[in-house]
């Protein structure tokens, strides 16, 4: 009987402004990967590849095989199988909203399941592994732990942070048809920052985890400051200045974008999810379109309790 293996893993925003290259924040739009292992020639066929998933390699350089052929290995355990794969993802691609994360992160859980691994126990491997294949730690993190993440890499672990959320949030993501490849976020980074603006940059990202933590509006206006890209990549997306502003006018406290771009997000009360959404997106139709946008909600890890802790 060929073996058959799935998982389901959130995307995710992150930076939120001041929290560059560390801060994930994982939301419900998810990757779904089915994999299944047949007798036959070592090789891999990809089978049904669905929504967002049609942009997706349908070879070896596709994320999620790169990460779980780097899983086995790092397991030593050689691949013996023939492998097809199926993908369907709600995560749009170059947009923002940690597609590469999510697939590194599928890669890897799957790896585990084939190599009978427990997820648990290769957590640190699978991290630094996630983290070796991505580049920065904020997206794939998130994908692999779940919730809020901030990780800080020690030099024989990884430590990660995860920083309760306020119930009385509400998050709103919206984007429109103009990508933003990592490549080009990376070229437009400023080669430099003032001193007073790297001084201020720690203080702001203190402040928006502590607004995240109480729901606090104003600690959150204060948090969304950056200086390091947000200032940089906003140009080169068409009416995304004025779509953060339109998500304010709705009542976020917090409006910037989200990773890299070009996707936008907007963090406010509960209640308005759906109208800061709706007001992103309407902004970007007229930019961009056609754009996308929908009230998102946090995937919190799983407590004793049923929620976080």
């Amino acid at each position: 009987m060929p073996q058959r293996h799935s998982v389901r893993i959130p995307g995710s925003t992150s930076n939120l402004g001041p929290g560059f290259d560390m801060l994930g924040l994982c939301l419900d739009l998810f990757l779904q990967v089915d994999l299944v292992l047949s007798e036959g020639p070592l090789e891999h066929r990809f089978d049904a590849m669905l929504g967002e998933a049609r942009a997706l390699p349908k070879n070896q350089e596709n994320l999620v095989v790169r990460a779980f052929r780097a899983a086995l290995e790092a397991f030593g355990v050689p691949s013996q199988h023939g492998i097809t794969w199926s993908m369907q993802s709600e995560i749009p691609v170059a947009r923002g909203l940690g597609s590469s994360g999510a697939a590194l992160a599928a890669g890897l859980r799957l790896a585990c399941a084939v190599a009978g691994r427990d997820p648990h126990a290769e957590r640190d491997r699978l991290l630094r592994l996630g983290i070796q294949l991505e580049g920065h730690p904020d997206n794939v993190v998130a994908s692999l732990l779940l919730g809020c993440t901030c990780a800080l890499l020690l030099p024989e672990r990884v430590h990660v942070l995860q920083p309760v959320l306020h119930p009385s949030l509400g998050y709103a993501v919206a984007w429109g048809q103009t990508p933003m490849p990592t490549r080009l976020a990376r070229r437009l980074l400023p080669a430099s920052i003032a001193f007073d603006q790297a001084l201020d940059q720690p203080r702001r990202s203190l402040g928006l985890l502590e607004g995240l933590r109480l729901g606090d509006p104003d600690l959150l206006r204060y948090g969304e400051q950056d200086y390091l890209h947000v200032a940089a990549r906003l140009p080169h997306l068409p009416g995304g200045r004025q779509a953060l502003e339109a998500a304010r006018d709705a009542g976020a406290y917090l409006a910037t974008i989200s990773g890299s771009g070009s996707s936008l997000i907007a963090i406010g009360p509960k209640h308005l999810d759906g109208d800061m959404a709706e007001a992103m997106g309407q902004v970007l139709q007229r930019h961009d379109g056609p754009a996308h946008w929908r009230a998102a909600h946090p995937v919190l890890p799983p407590t004793p309790h049923g929620s976080q802790g």
